[in-house]
């Protein structure tokens, strides 16, 4: 059953269906990823889809780690534009990043027309907390 929920930047998600990357190599069901870019205003997800757990050696070759060793990341393999129906929420944005980080991708895309409003409302609010600091 489709949801209607649209993926925002960031959304943890993971697919549905086997895809085939631009390389050829087959991507199965499960295997997550971060939604990178919106398309179409929500038509189209660019996506970077992650393998296992590594970590980089002494030669600065790849090599698998466990999850808990503090140099291990998971691998990218690769990025698929893909639509709502070939994914599935795993956590929203909310939950994975934070709230400074959401608010420069918003702002990323407005027009300069809407910055200075963003602008004279983040220095209304300076200005307020100034104020709470002093009582």
């Amino acid at each position: 059953m489709m949801n209607n929920y649209r993926y925002q930047l960031f959304d943890s998600v993971k697919l549905r269906e086997v895809i085939t990357l631009a390389d050829g190599q087959d991507v199965a069901v499960g295997t997550s990823g971060v939604v990178v870019e919106l398309f179409a205003d929500g038509e189209a997800y660019l996506v970077e889809l992650f393998g296992d757990w590594v970590k980089v050696d002494r030669d600065g070759e790849l090599i698998p780690a466990s999850a808990d060793d503090p140099e291990a990341f998971t691998e990218t393999i690769g990025l698929a534009t893909l639509s709502e129906q070939q994914l599935e929420l795993l956590k929203p944005a909310q939950k994975t990043v934070d709230a400074r980080t959401q608010l420069l991708t918003v702002v990323d895309d407005l027009p300069e027309s809407l910055l200075t409003e963003v602008v004279d409302f983040a220095e209304f609010l300076r200005q307020k907390q100034r104020r709470q600091e002093l009582v």
